[in-house]
């Protein structure tokens, strides 16, 4: 039996090209030098897949940023102000990526989106009306060629037209259907180029298709395969999909002449039935069945059963992961600091190769269960528990009291404005300040043991001293204390957690050249010892102004975290919200007097299908984080974060979760998220981010009026806070007090006229 990789990571597995390109950026290395990086990190990677006998390796899912952005870049979709920079191809695509601002010009970035229901981000595709899309180069080959120069045969891998014109977003005044004949002509051209340079499969990425669909839709995907198709000639067409089942469109598809259809049978939840009603005989069924999205070893009993239970319905099965590995880290090899008994339990990308090429050996045999490979694998699935029964009651115990605040929020919103005393349009930021090469060192030293528990609190205070000095002279009105002692929002509160576990080299590439490494959900979950008191008092005693706590919900810390798969959700969820507002009661107990319980992730999870939102996810997600602060007093004001997702479906859902105060990312977004708000009568007060942390460009301040002003033509004026649109931990000191600086000014100048 053979088996397919979708695609694999990309940052390196010790986050080079992430350096690498950083030192771009800084004119430290040349473009050939960048190149000459990614060119061994392709063949590093595609050799690794060879040496575990994979039969379809992929090729062109390596990425300098995102594929999204690639695949703008390839189709010729490049916007005419980035164009007018007159900069290299490479520095054009850059720009793309993270604005620009220098000699040749003023330009911001594209919008950034989460890439459906992962931590992972893309860039949106923008069409404008003068556009001429085709495709650009056969830039897209290279990876393909250079595989082949080593002996190795690939797959290239494009994103198709159908997933790429239903994300973009057109800013003129063509509709998304007058694109269709020039996607139709470029994306001819790339099946007749790829079949030039002999390549014998393509894989064609097509993941809109596991969404809702309607008529129009399923038009647009006929409309679009049905004439570039024929231009494949002898060229094989793998259409992938993944993140769930194809169930409105899999009549078409099958219908298509597509040589290969990549089905997920892991968070497909109609794939297996679907597959069972038919599939044509000659097609061959890629079928998803290990998790290219979790870190646990495959169940080999019950992936083998599957594959025996398909071939009974499909003539030709080749086993494949259900996404992207691009969303696992690369090696456990990393891991030298976690037990065996953890480890023995995990399955990275390099082990999931191993898994596959160990799977479809045993496929082949009459008895599989008799083998060495069968019994160690199945010995991890025996006996052993990671439960705690104390957390598991109290789980149990909880009652609807709860999830509920006993005061209002409105009520509770007029005491808070007349205890805090804050000015019309209070400034503030998200929390974190810029991590600099100073803060990492203390941080490095300590985990090295070469300083104290003692120094280290000693550096972390003059960090947060210089912080609240800094924002004191800038004039913002709530301060942060900077959050200098945390590695990563949900990382450095798993530390403190029992019942997670950490790796030393688990980066999964978050966006671009952002990393994280997430904690894995080993057990079951509650609070260790005080996890972020002593930094915020000590932040108290340096100010007049308030300073608020700043916590991380219970759904962005299991979004973002590797989950068990042997527990619900549900359960994972409320464990991790009981220890968070341990946390958040001990804050006011200690005089805090604003706290922001951040929820970044919360529509990160939400199911694809809209059916499925509440009953899957919302009727929990959202009391989980009522149930950390439903207990605070009324003057106790809470705030909460979000970023980077489409939140206008579910604005009811996020004013139900009774915060005060709710931050969130609009810069890229060109504020549409406000009209929602008002047409919903949205009740908590709210802080569009007025400029994008994102990029190293410096807002101006009649830049941040304008967005402002708009913003009040949409939010009542008592409603609004003035705030970036994330966190500032990425950035640099001398941008940040330039971008904020100009935020309050900005505030200032408004209030004159609001006065």
């Amino acid at each position: 039996m053979d088996y397919s990789i979708i695609g694999f990571p990309r940052i390196g597995a010790h986050r080079e090209l992430k350096f690498a390109t950083e030192k771009y950026f800084r004119g430290e290395i040349t473009e050939a030098g960048l190149k000459e990086l990614a060119a061994q990190q392709r063949k590093e990677q595609w050799q690794a897949q060879a040496d575990a006998q994979a039969s379809y390796i992929p090729s062109n899912d390596y990425s300098f940023y995102d594929g999204m952005l690639d695949t703008a870049f390839m189709l010729n979709a490049v916007p005419a102000r980035y164009t007018a920079l007159s900069l290299s191809d490479t520095d054009t695509y850059f720009a793309m990526a993270r604005g620009y601002q220098g000699e040749a010009g003023d330009v911001k970035a594209y919008t950034m989106k989460k890439w459906f229901n992962t931590n992972y981000h893309y860039m949106v595709p923008e069409l404008d009306d003068d556009m001429e899309i085709s495709l650009r180069s056969g830039d897209f080959l290279a990876g393909f060629k250079q595989a082949a120069e080593l002996g190795i045969k690939t797959k290239p891998v494009v994103i198709g037209p159908f997933t790429f014109l239903e994300l973009a977003k057109t800013t003129g005044k063509k509709n998304k259907s007058d694109f269709v004949p020039a996607l139709i002509s470029a994306y001819s051209d790339i099946l007749k180029t790829a079949e030039g340079a002999g390549a014998e499969w393509i894989q064609i990425d097509e993941p809109y298709l596991v969404t809702d669909l309607g008529s129009g839709d399923i038009n647009l995907f006929n409309e679009l395969y049905t004439a570039i198709l024929p231009a494949k000639g002898s060229l094989k067409v793998l259409l992938q999909t993944y993140f769930g089942d194809i169930r409105d469109s899999y009549e078409q598809v099958t219908a298509l002449a597509f040589d290969g259809i990549g089905l997920d049978l892991v968070e497909g939840r109609q794939t297996s039935a679907l597959i069972k009603n038919g599939f044509p005989d000659d097609k061959i069924l890629f079928a998803g069945l290990i998790n290219g999205k979790n870190i646990w070893r495959a169940n080999y009993a019950q992936v083998l059963g599957n594959i025996k239970e398909l071939r009974e319905s499909v003539k030709n099965v080749v086993l494949s992961t259900s996404c992207s590995l691009l969303h696992v880290p690369y090696t456990t090899a990393n891991e030298t600091k976690l037990g065996s008994d953890v480890l023995s339990h995990l399955s990275f990308a390099y082990e999931k190769l191993d898994e596959m090429k160990e799977i479809c050996a045993l496929a082949k045999l009459d008895d599989p269960s008799s083998a060495e490979a069968y019994q160690r694998n199945a010995a991890l699935f025996e006996g052993g528990t990671r439960d705690d029964a104390e957390v598991q009651a109290a789980v149990a115990a909880l009652s609807d009291a709860d999830f509920t605040h006993a005061v209002p929020r409105k009520e509770r919103q007029a005491l808070q404005k007349k205890i805090l005393k804050l000015p019309k349009f209070p400034t503030t930021t998200i929390g974190s300040f810029p991590q600099t090469a100073e803060v990492r060192k203390n941080r490095s030293l300590y985990k090295k043991g070469e300083i104290s528990k003692e120094e280290y609190d000693e550096n972390i205070n003059k960090f947060i001293k210089d912080c609240i000095s800094l924002q004191e002279e800038i004039g913002l009105d709530v301060l942060v204390h900077g959050e200098f002692e945390r590695n990563d929002m949900v990382e450095f509160f798993g530390e403190n957690l029992e019942g997670f576990v950490f790796t030393s080299n688990g980066w999964v590439q978050s966006y671009g050249t952002r990393g994280v490494k997430p904690p894995i959900v080993f057990s079951d979950v509650k609070r260790r010892t005080s996890i972020t008191t002593s930094y915020i008092q000590y932040a108290n005693t340096l100010t007049d102004k308030p300073v608020k706590g700043m916590l991380t919900g219970p759904v962005t810390i299991l979004n973002w975290s590797f989950p068990r798969e042997d527990i619900s959700t549900k359960e994972m969820m409320y464990q991790i919200a009981l220890a968070i507002r341990e946390e958040v009661l001990e804050l006011e107990a200690a005089g805090v007097q604003i706290i922001q319980i951040d929820e970044a992730a919360l529509r990160e999870k939400l199911p694809l299908r809209r059916a499925d939102w509440h009953s899957e996810y919302l009727d929990f997600a959202i009391p989980a984080f009522r149930l950390c602060h439903s207990a605070v007093k009324p003057e106790t004001q809470i705030h909460t974060h979000m970023c980077y997702s489409e939140f206008e479906d579910i604005i009811p859902e996020i004013d139900a979760m009774d915060a005060d105060v709710i931050t969130f990312e609009a810069s890229r977004s060109k504020l549409t998220i406000l009209d929602t708000l008002r047409e919903k009568n949205f009740e908590t007060e709210v802080g569009p981010g007025v400029y994008d942390i994102h990029s190293p460009r410096v807002p101006s301040v009649g830049e941040i009026e304008d967005a402002l002003r708009i913003m009040l033509e949409k939010i009542p004026e008592e409603n609004l806070w003035v705030n970036p649109d994330c966190g500032l931990k990425t950035r640099g000191n001398e941008e940040t007090t330039a971008s904020l600086k100009n935020l309050v000014q900005a505030a200032k100048e408004l209030r004159a006229q609001y006065a």
